[in-house]
């Protein structure tokens, strides 16, 4: 002390800080990391650091590229994609150990870098970072599991991959593979499982990761017969294989909750040196039940897997939204009667597992938090969800009513689950076109006994089709479907048109399942009037807020000389045509419309600024021909009256905190909705209204449908169509029940489609 007694206290507060912050001599240069949470692949995850024995995080305050890649490198990845902050895999648990962490990019461990200290830190675990490894591993790194899941965690185990071979004729003829012998992949090489102890719930877990909900009950007398078989064949090499550990993995016992295999205890070799892996057993058998959407016969691509024998009260419906895929996207609960989301807090593998097995598919690959498929709207439902991983409906698990959690949106949990494989990619093909998603659509079908490739006929080839196109191919959703393809040479081993009049619900898993002719009868032929795809990994998707229009209704008498623009833009029923201009009024029901884009890409009109069409009277551009359509209706659903509302301005009327307004239509600016964003239309603004002069007192249905033509592309339509029991006595209305149609299905859009081809005299 006596040589720092002619240093200023400045000084020597430099000093200590320095010294704080430099790693010390004794510090290890080396800390064990692992990524947690509810990740999806591998080298993506919340990032944990193992000090003193215990697990902590690691706070996302300074954290960088250069961090990220420090730590992508120690864990065996080649470099960092991005990293993350503010808990996006979800908040950790204990103590955050580090904080405003400093490197240079070179450093061989995050211990290395300057930071505060360990468990220095004024943090909490809403700042946890994450990363994003890039996929390609270091020489001489140790091998990761594909299926995420914390497989890193499990010691010693490296498990690929699981598939069942097929043994018996009728199951290496079913597609997908349902039942024969488990292989697992352990450190690049295929093994089989000994049966010794094989359980029920080790099948349970294996069908959850080939996609399957449930297991079923194997007659394995049968199997021991071909085993035994097999052995005594002197030309065969069972006999010889079986003697050797390493086509054995020794046993496997699952607890049958566990989302993947690698998550339970196993034992690759026995445990004495000399021990055979198994010996007097033969491979372990299993035989999945597949959910509905899988089964024979059935052409949806919805699963409608019952839940089992529950209580009705615990049966809460679920259904996924917003995902790029099938068996993925932002998970919604129907509770009182009105569809809600999930809040991320506690969001897991378990509970997303639970979801996925009731809606028919396996396990759960990831579960993911922070609205990464997009926020929701209306309700949210459910928070901190605990499941066991037993239950057969997620109403069954501990859960909390969000309001007392404070959820928000932006915390929407979503999953990805385990999916068959159906093999539905190799029937479809896209040709000619200037990328992998886009061109001539070409499908694989019987033709006079045998399997050839053809075009599919342009005519009523529409986005539903191409929905279906685009979702085989593992491509997304279709962003344009064309029935003309004059610029895109297809193959020319597939010129003829083998499929035509196809009509798609838009949820099937393939084209081969939608309605289309049975002979072919295409007149334009195939060539340039061939159907066609453009597909995208995102789409918005837009929802009429239901409870505004309900609380803002009413009626105005509007004097004519009033609503010269509004005639002009064919606002007004057809009998205004007939009045005395200016003389007179029309009665409007009015009232206000907020269009929300709850997408995962921005709603864009289709054309360009350069083909909009500018209204004199209004001053203003028209950017979609018809945006949406106001009807009233006969509660048999006659349409008594009706409006239209030009989307002359599409922009970002508000956006919910943290997300800036991106499209705004002053001088001529560009025009759309961003994701997570709404557009407002007031109630006193023109054609925002029903003309209703000449409808009678009575009970109508009013109904509001966006984007009608499909002229734009969206991951749902389902959604697009929202209805209202309407009451008029002549003087006043009163509007009640709005709500979407997607809260009853599909089934409001299938009725919408059938009017609409009776109208157009389509059978």
């Amino acid at each position: 002390m006596a040589m720092l007694a002619g240093v200023s206290p400045i000084l020597l507060s430099l000093v200590l800080l320095l010294c704080r912050v430099v790693p010390s001599g004794q510090e290890p240069a080396l800390v064990q990391l692992r990524l947690a949470g509810p990740r999806g692949p591998a080298g993506e995850g919340r990032l944990e650091v193992l000090y003193q024995g215990r697990w902590g995080t690691i706070c996302d305050d300074g954290f960088d590229f250069h961090a990220a890649t420090v730590a992508c490198r120690q864990l065996g990845y080649a470099a960092a994609v991005t990293w993350t902050h503010s808990a996006t895999y979800g908040q950790g648990e204990g103590p955050i150990w580090l904080d405003n962490v400093r490197c240079g990019g070179s450093e061989g461990s995050l211990a290395q870098c300057i930071h505060n200290g360990w468990g220095t830190s004024d943090c909490h675990h809403g700042e946890d970072a994450g990363v994003v490894c890039s996929e390609q591993r270091l020489p001489g790194a140790p091998p990761l599991a594909t299926t995420s899941g914390h497989l890193g965690e499990v010691p010693g185990l490296s498990l690929e991959e699981v598939r069942l071979k097929p043994i018996l004729a009728r199951t290496k003829l079913s597609m997908p593979v349902m039942e024969g012998a488990v292989e697992v992949k352990h450190n690049g090489r295929w093994r089989q499982v000994c049966d010794a102890g094989w359980t029920r719930n080790n099948s349970r877990v294996v069908c959850g990761m080939l996609g399957f909900p449930r297991e079923k009950h194997v007659n394995t007398s049968f199997y021991r017969k071909l085993w035994n078989m097999k052995l005594k064949d002197p030309n065969s090499s069972l006999k010889t294989l079986s003697q050797k550990n390493s086509f054995w993995v020794h046993r496997v016992r699952c607890q049958g909750t566990e989302p993947h295999l690698a998550r339970c205890p196993t034992q690759v070799a026995p445990p004495a040196t000399h021990q055979h892996a198994c010996p007097r057993g033969m491979h372990a058998i299993v035989s999945c039940l597949p959910g509905s959407a899988f089964q024979k016969g059935t052409g949806k691509g919805r699963s409608k897997t019952s839940p089992g024998k529950v209580s009705p009260s615990t049966v809460l419906p679920v259904r996924l939204r917003a995902g790029t895929h099938a068996g993925e996207g932002r998970v919604e609960v129907l509770r009182h009667g009105q569809w809600g989301t999930v809040c991320d807090k506690q969001w897991d593998l378990a509970a997303a597992s639970v979801v996925c097995r009731q809606l028919g598919y396996g396990t759960a690959k990831q579960a993911l938090a922070g609205a990464q498929m997009g926020q929701g709207l209306g309700p949210i439902h459910m928070s901190e969800v605990r499941c066991t991983g037993h239950e057969r409906s997620l109403g069954e698990c501990r859960f909390q009513d969000a309001e007392r959690s404070g959820c928000r949106h932006e915390s929407d949990a979503a999953v990805r689950c385990h999916m068959p494989h159906m093999d539905f990619q190799s029937q479809v093909r896209l040709a000619g076109g200037r990328s992998p998603e886009e061109g001539v659509v070409e499908v694989l079908v019987p033709v006079q006994g045998r399997l050839q490739w053809g075009a599919v006929c342009g005519a009523q080839w529409g986005l539903n089709e191409a929905m279906v196109v685009c979702r085989q191919l593992g491509l997304g959703f279709a962003s344009h479907a064309l029935q003309e393809t004059w610029y895109w040479a297809g193959s020319p081993d597939a010129a003829r048109v083998v499929m035509s009049g196809v009509r798609c619900a838009g949820t099937e898993l393939a084209l081969q399942q939608c309605q289309r002719h049975g002979p072919v009868h295409c007149p334009s032929g195939g060539g340039r009037f061939s159907a066609g795809v453009t597909c995208t990994a995102h789409a918005p998707d837009l929802v009429m807020n239901a409870q505004l229009v309900q609380e803002t209704a009413y009626l105005e008498d509007r004097p004519l000389g009033l609503l010269y623009c509004a005639h002009e833009e064919r606002c007004l029923s057809r009998s205004a045509d007939d009045m005395h201009w200016p003389y007179g009024h029309r009665r409007l029901l009015r009232f206000s419309s907020q269009i929300h884009n709850l997408g995962r890409a921005d709603f864009r009109p289709r054309m360009g600024r350069h083909a909009w069409t500018w209204h004199q009277c209004h001053r203003h551009f028209h950017s979609i021909e018809v945006f949406t359509h106001y009807d009233l209706l006969t509660l048999n659903g006659s349409k008594v009256a009706e409006g239209h509302k030009a989307s002359f301005c599409l922009e970002d009327t508000n956006c919910p905190e943290g997300l800036q307004r991106r499209f705004a239509c002053a001088n001529f600016g560009e025009q759309g909705v961003s994701v997570g964003c709404w557009d407002t239309y007031r109630h006193d603004i023109d054609c925002q209204w029903i003309d209703i002069t000449d409808v009678p007192p009575g009970s109508y249905t009013f109904q509001v449908v966006v984007n009608p033509k499909h002229e734009v592309a969206e991951s749902d339509f389902s959604n697009n169509v929202m209805r209202c029991q309407c009451k008029y006595d002549g003087q006043r209305v009163w509007m009640h029940g709005c709500h979407t149609s997607d809260a009853y299905g599909a089934d409001v859009v299938s009725d919408l489609e059938r009017r609409e081809r009776l109208a157009n005299n389509l059978v």
